[in-house]
């Protein structure tokens, strides 16, 4: 494990924070945010942030990151509290949209979509946190797949929680000819991990340039993150929108600002 950054390099990291709760039971964010510092990601997704009963004061810590630009997915909202994940970035967040995975009788699920402007060009960044059962994740690995052929041109990452227990499960046959690039770290449970439910995945060879997990993680969460290096491609700096038809079906948005991070894109975003 190395925090030392490739030469030429953008840093992601993905992270199941587990609510902040760690294997002592203590709700904790500062560890979090110490050790999300350490690795000065430049793009950061965290899944499973929680402030029901706690308030949104409770996530302070994360304000204190200093990455500048925020869009959220609360799939869960509650008069004491909300649920959900969350993307990062040291660029602007341009043209946020959110895309209900969610299926019948499960838990809810969105994910968030965003091109960044880096400065070594744009990136279409897709930030998930898929569902538990099978059938589940293969109808939302299908919505994501379509997601990324439909920004072909333009250099695509996927992360987050996948839920996908195994290698070549449904999410990855799913994703393996439009990203076929990806991350193969085991990162639950954090104690000893065996499953490799985190991943990243990229959509052109020689993206990936490296990946790693940190163990000091385990005194956190019950996952390990995921940091990786990806290097952009050449043609990345051709200025490309997402696609018009390209719409959360669902009309959300749960842009918001409470973090301390503001909307990009202001007009959309709750008052």
């Amino acid at each position: 494990m190395s925090v030392v950054r490739l030469p030429g390099t953008l840093r992601l990291m993905t992270w199941n924070i587990h609510g902040g709760i760690g294997p002592d039971r203590r709700f904790d964010l500062d560890r979090i945010a110490v050790l999300v510092a350490l690795h000065a990601p430049d793009i950061l997704a965290l899944q499973e942030i929680d402030t029901r009963g706690r308030g949104v004061d409770c996530l302070a810590p994360l304000r204190g990151l200093s990455i500048d630009h925020f869009a959220e997915a609360r799939t869960i909202a509650v008069p004491d509290g909300h649920y959900g994940h969350a993307l990062f970035s040291r660029w602007p967040t341009e043209e946020v949209r959110l895309h209900d995975l969610s299926v019948r009788r499960r838990e809810p699920r969105l994910a968030i979509e965003a091109v960044l402007r880096t400065e070594r060009g744009p990136l279409h960044l897709v930030a998930v946190h898929l569902g538990l059962a099978i059938v589940e994740r293969r109808r939302q690995a299908i919505k994501l797949a379509a997601m990324a052929r439909r920004v072909a041109a333009m250099p695509t990452v996927m992360l987050g929680d996948f839920n996908d227990w195994f290698s070549f499960g449904e999410v990855s046959r799913a994703l393996r000819r439009v990203l076929p690039e990806r991350t193969d770290l085991r990162t639950f449970p954090a104690r000893r991990p065996t499953l490799r439910l985190d991943r990243v995945y990229c959509s052109r060879p020689g993206m990936l340039a490296g990946a790693f997990t940190d163990p000091q993680a385990r005194r956190a969460s019950d996952h390990l993150p995921i940091i990786a290096d990806i290097r952009l491609p050449a043609t990345a700096s051709v200025q490309e929108p997402l696609p018009s038809p390209h719409v959360d079906p669902g009309g959300r948005d749960t842009t918001r600002r409470e973090m301390g991070g503001a909307s990009d894109d202001p007009q959309r975003a709750d008052p």
